[in-house]
């Protein structure tokens, strides 16, 4: 199984935060990654400086038939399609796609760490994993999404906000 997750915080020329997800998921389809589930949106305040505008994220589980290297550089193709701009780290962005988990692989490379070094410390990534895919299973913690998520702190568990908004994606 594999993860995605995709967030923005920032509206572009293709419109709102809402908008840059659902573009950029129609990308992936475009570009024959095959979509299984989708989360709700879910917005969250904009870490570590709050100042900036607030996130949305959606979770994502995936078939892809390549390896998560292959995966890597689409993603990378999608964000600048979109027109990310890296910047430093944790501004403001029109769009991130991070993949979280790829098949329980385990990489450390140049380009990419596998799983998502700090996954397990986001609540935009632990909740909509828990809603699309409750037994998932960190492969190098080996805990399963509700006990990652209890471990967060107080503060990370009440400042995430489900919307009851979900992707619009063409199929």
């Amino acid at each position: 199984m594999i993860h995605l997750n995709i967030g923005s915080n920032l509206n572009s020329i293709h419109g709102s935060r809402f908008n840059n997800i659902n573009i950029a998921i129609n990308l992936l389809i475009e570009s024959k990654i095959k979509i299984n589930k989708i989360s709700n949106f879910y917005e969250t305040p904009s870490y570590p400086n709050q100042s900036f505008p607030n996130f949305l994220n959606v979770g994502l589980i995936i078939n892809y038939k390549n390896d998560y290297f292959d995966l890597f550089k689409k993603i990378k193709l999608i964000e600048k399609k979109l027109g990310r701009i890296k910047a430093k780290k944790n501004d403001p962005r029109i769009i991130d796609i991070d993949i979280i988990d790829f098949k329980n692989e385990i990489k450390n490379t140049k380009e990419l760490i596998l799983p998502h070094p700090k996954c397990h410390l986001r609540n935009f990534v632990l909740y909509p994993i828990l809603q699309i895919d409750p037994n998932w299973v960190h492969p190098i913690l080996k805990k399963n999404t509700q006990y990652l998520i209890n471990n967060l702190s107080q503060k990370s568990r009440i400042e995430i906000t489900r919307l009851q908004k979900n992707v619009n994606i063409k199929i």
